[in-house]
């Protein structure tokens, strides 16, 4: 299965669509955003996707409360399972526990994928090239065996994301 993951959209609902567009693209058939979200644009985007998605509240996302039974919006830490596999999405980097197999966060604008005793950590960036001149995004391919991360990055003025590559070996119980 393959997971399309961004975070840390903010206002720049053109660098979400982009990041979006990527994403499905690529193939994901789930989409997940870790926070910050900021504008119900971005939310119609992702309900419009053609996708299930989940979104975690961000610490700019307070004003969207209003549209909780709207769109897919949930409190951290969220608990879900894609794939035969554990996830726990936040968007702050609070609960970094090993508590799932997968856990996905926000927060920090840096990308971040790191496999520490079993757990996949990971941050897709900041779509919204605020920080830096790079909007971000991951695309997370579910295998039996594996884990295989592709990160996706662009600079504010290409056209193209340029794309790396991270495999795991999964620990099979």
């Amino acid at each position: 299965m393959k997971i399309g993951i961004l975070s840390d959209t903010h206002t720049k609902i053109k660098r979400a669509k982009d990041s979006i567009d990527k994403l499905l693209n690529e193939g994901a058939e789930f989409l997940v955003h870790a926070g910050d979200v900021c504008e119900e644009e971005t939310l119609e985007l992702l309900k419009n996707s053609g996708k299930h998605y989940v979104c975690v509240y961000g610490n700019n996302d307070a004003h969207l409360v209003a549209l909780h039974n709207k769109y897919n919006l949930v409190q951290e830490p969220h608990y879900f399972k894609l794939a035969n596999t554990k996830f726990k999405l936040m968007h702050l980097p609070y609960y970094m526990s090993a508590d799932a197999e997968v856990v996905l966060y926000g927060h920090t604008h840096q990308f971040k994928s790191e496999f520490i005793n079993g757990t996949l950590f990971l941050n897709p960036g900041e779509s919204c090239a605020r920080n830096k001149a790079l909007s971000e995004c991951a695309l997370l391919e579910i295998e039996e065996k594996k884990f295989n991360v592709t990160y996706y990055s662009k600079g504010r003025d290409e056209e193209e994301f340029y794309a790396q590559e991270f495999t795991y070996d999964r620990k099979v119980s």
